[in-house]
């Protein structure tokens, strides 16, 4: 029943967004203060363009509990708070997050779920969020292209070069064993042995959400496999006994499955991105490496930190002060 809705609504969402998120992206990245001018370019459009994908992921949890007019309004709150939340995560923390597990998934996916909880219905049909032959059908060739274009969307704002490269190969391994353990599991835990298709469609993309912040970084061949089987793990099972038991306990009905496809492996990229950033050294990836890929300063008691808000000793000028002091880069 929420086939047309959920087609017709991502087209609106998406051509209003993105207008907003120009602006608001704009306003915090992209101003120029000599003339009072945002500039736009390419990647001011790529930045908007998973600015508006955060929204899109919240429409899934509600879909069929709103109105157009609901969901626009919803998409205006978003994008202003998802603008500070990138600003505060990627400006004043120094985060790296080039495929936005965290500024995008796992914002995009708990935003949904709140509001999807204070918009509650009890007795809301569940026969009308099933799905029939055509409905998957259709689906799946939406998976396979997001599948297919996953890594361009990793890769899409790292450093050029190397990072990029890296990007595009950690992210295709992950998506590969993604669709190798969903459709195992699936399989194994479904009565008969019968494949279910909410499975295939979403927790075989889970690799994909969970080496958004570590794609560009030295995370190698069997790291980007492994965390790939961790994340569509988490996500198949996540469908098959964790939403059940949010919407029964905690009132949360996620139309979409956003937490098991975004949230959960979300986090997981998040962890995945702490643990490799802080183990990353300059015989790995070079002074040069560190400071474009990791925003890393060499030459500190802390290099191996995972990001640019980093602790250096440092001498301040002479009178200033007798003793070495904390400096905050």
């Amino acid at each position: 029943k929420y086939g047309f809705g959920s087609v017709g609504f991502n087209f609106l969402i998406s051509a209003f967004g993105i207008q907003w998120a120009l602006l608001m992206q704009g306003w915090f990245h992209s101003l120029d203060p000599t003339d009072g001018k945002i500039k736009i370019g390419v990647e001011s459009l790529i930045n908007a363009d998973f600015c508006v994908a955060s929204a899109l992921i919240s429409f899934g949890a509600v879909l069929g509990k709103v109105s157009p007019v609901q969901l626009m309004i919803m998409t205006l709150f978003e994008m202003t708070l998802y603008a500070v939340d990138e600003y505060i995560l990627l400006n004043v923390l120094g985060a790296r997050d080039a495929g936005g597990s965290m500024v995008i998934h796992v914002f995009g996916a708990y935003f949904g779920l709140a509001v999807t909880r204070v918009l509650y219905r009890p007795r809301l049909e569940q026969s009308n969020n099933t799905s029939n032959y055509h409905s998957d059908l259709f689906a799946m060739i939406g998976t396979l292209f997001l599948w297919m274009f996953w890594p361009s969307f990793n890769s899409a704002i790292s450093h050029h070069g190397d990072g990029q490269h890296r990007g595009a190969i950690n992210t295709y391994c992950a998506l590969a064993a993604s669709v190798v353990t969903s459709i195992g599991l699936s399989s194994l835990l479904e009565k008969k042995g019968k494949i279910n298709m909410v499975h295939v469609q979403n927790a075989t993309l889970a690799g994909g959400v969970a080496l958004g912040t570590a794609a560009e970084m030295m995370l190698s061949t069997y790291g980007a496999l492994i965390v790939g089987f961790i994340a569509s793990t988490v996500s198949t099972l996540g469908f098959i006994f964790l939403t059940p038991l949010l919407e029964r306990y905690l009132k949360v009905q996620d139309t979409c499955g956003v937490h098991n496809l975004h949230g959960m492996p979300g986090i997981i990229g998040g962890i995945v991105g702490a643990i490799t950033a802080a183990v990353a050294t300059e015989e790995v990836y070079s002074a040069e490496g560190l400071r474009h890929r990791l925003a890393i300063v060499t030459g500190c008691p802390v290099s191996r930190a995972a990001s640019r808000a980093q602790l250096c000793v440092s001498l301040l000028p002479s009178g200033w002060w007798e003793e070495p002091s904390w400096v905050l880069f």
